[in-house]
């Protein structure tokens, strides 16, 4: 989104700089109730477009413009979810929340003349436990409203009260949706793992996965492992979750020999250690990983390119 301009901007009015210096807070709010980057960036959008819209007397009456700005992103972000919700029910396949990159690890776009473009929204997402791919699946599980109570309360720490005035219920009511959707996410959750060994564990499936190895890839697979895959039906993805280790391991040998150019790279997926594969240079899948008691236990592969698009360049090694 680019920098709101503000005609004729009046003194009595909060301070440009603070007002848009609340983007990087809406957008982290947004990408964990939509699980989206593009959805959030609208949300965002409208959220300003609200602001503005408001004559500058309203504006300069607001005490908080963080606050004001938070509330009603949260409320348009809730009316999103719940045609997200219909959306999703439609979806060709499996719909997997949108996967994230490190920055440290990828290169910025340049421009054309040569200068650093407008910095990408990605950038200004928090890398933390509440936007790893195993988190944001529960999250979809969730109501709406579930959903808004609890990232509001849980990962931003707003009061209920306040969480009440975008949810539109009372603060007891909003109480209990937050507590609801920590039992979800409690009755979700798996032991933590190491990150070194996460990261030994993701270089071994990488390169069983290279060698064609089924056995090693079975033996790194959980027995009742799942596999989803989300192409959005604009490229080939198997429509339905693959379970079980062996016919997982399977599927992945007949993808490689399908697709004999294809480059592996271990990468940091929302926070935590993945996998990215390329073909001729171009980022074609972004796969997280849930790792449970030393085995990889859930894999998510994001196909759809309009979901890639954080993934487009490759940086260092």
């Amino acid at each position: 989104m680019s920098t709101p301009t503000v005609p004729g901007h009046d003194r009595s009015e909060p301070d440009l700089s603070v007002v848009v210096g609340e983007r990087r807070q809406l957008l982290n709010l947004g990408y964990r109730l939509l699980g989206s980057l593009a959805e959030a960036e609208d949300a965002v959008q409208e959220t300003y477009a609200r602001w503005y819209a408001m004559p500058p007397e309203r504006r300069g009456a607001v005490e908080s413009p963080g606050a004001w700005l938070t509330t009603v992103a949260g409320r348009v972000c809730l009316d999103m979810l719940g045609s997200a919700r219909v959306r999703r029910e439609r979806y060709v396949g499996t719909w997997i929340p949108e996967p994230l990159p490190d920055r440290a690890e990828w290169s910025s776009v340049r421009t054309d003349g040569g200068g650093s473009a407008p910095a990408d929204p990605a950038d200004r997402i928090t890398l933390d436990e509440s936007v790893n791919m195993a988190f944001l699946v529960v999250l979809e599980s969730m109501t709406p409203a579930e959903r808004v109570a609890f990232i509001l309360h849980d990962v931003f720490r707003y009061p209920f009260g306040e969480i009440a005035d975008v949810v539109g219920r009372s603060p007891a009511a909003c109480r209990q949706l937050a507590t609801s959707a920590r039992r979800r996410v409690r009755a979700a959750r798996t032991p933590a793992v190491p990150a070194a060994r996460q990261a030994a564990l993701v270089r071994e499936f990488k390169e069983a996965w290279e060698a064609r190895n089924i056995k090693a890839l079975v033996d790194l697979l959980d027995p009742d492992a799942t596999m989803a895959a989300d192409g959005g039906g604009l490229v080939g993805a198997v429509l339905r979750p693959v379970e079980g280790s062996r016919l997982i391991a399977q599927y992945l040998v007949h993808i490689a020999d399908k697709a004999p150019g294809l480059t592996l790279l271990e990468r940091t997926v929302n926070g935590v250690p993945g996998l990215v594969a390329q073909n001729a240079g171009a980022t074609v899948t972004v796969a997280a990983f849930e790792l449970v008691e030393g085995r990889v236990a859930r894999i998510w592969a994001v196909r759809n390119p309009e979901k890639l698009r954080p993934w487009t360049e490759e940086g260092p090694s």
